[in-house]
């Protein structure tokens, strides 16, 4: 498994932008498809984006498409959410996750085992 420390959460107006960061301990970064996922209070986590071990294939959610782009950095063992435009419906507690499994379309939860602890963002209306 591999450690992860999500960071660069926080309090933003609406239309303005948030960069997440995501850093990996341990062994075989580069070996992983990385996820961020999304929970806001009384709903279901929700995958946002992912992006495979190579960097060349990526997920969007609908609902992000256009807005959000991630992003890794192999040698730096870190993978990135750029968030612009943002909206309160982005309002939530991101998790970064990673997978042993090949990304391939939308990211199924029980297939990322190792997770962070978490970063809020908030987006005021």
């Amino acid at each position: 498994q591999v450690q992860l420390v999500e960071s660069g959460g926080g309090l933003v107006q609406a239309g303005g932008s948030l960069r997440l960061s995501c850093a990996a301990s341990g062994r075989f970064f580069s070996s992983y498809t990385m996820g961020w996922f999304r929970q806001a209070p009384g709903k279901e986590r929700e995958s946002v984006a992912a992006i495979s071990w190579s960097g060349s294939n990526t997920y969007y959610a609908d609902s992000v498409k256009g807005r959000f782009t991630i992003s890794r950095d192999n040698a730096k063992n870190t993978v990135y959410l750029q968030m612009n435009s943002l909206n309160p419906e982005d309002t939530a507690v991101y998790y970064c996750a990673a997978s042993d499994w090949v990304l391939a379309g939308e990211p199924v939860l029980h297939e990322y085992d190792s997770w962070g602890q978490g970063t809020q963002v908030t987006v005021s209306s």
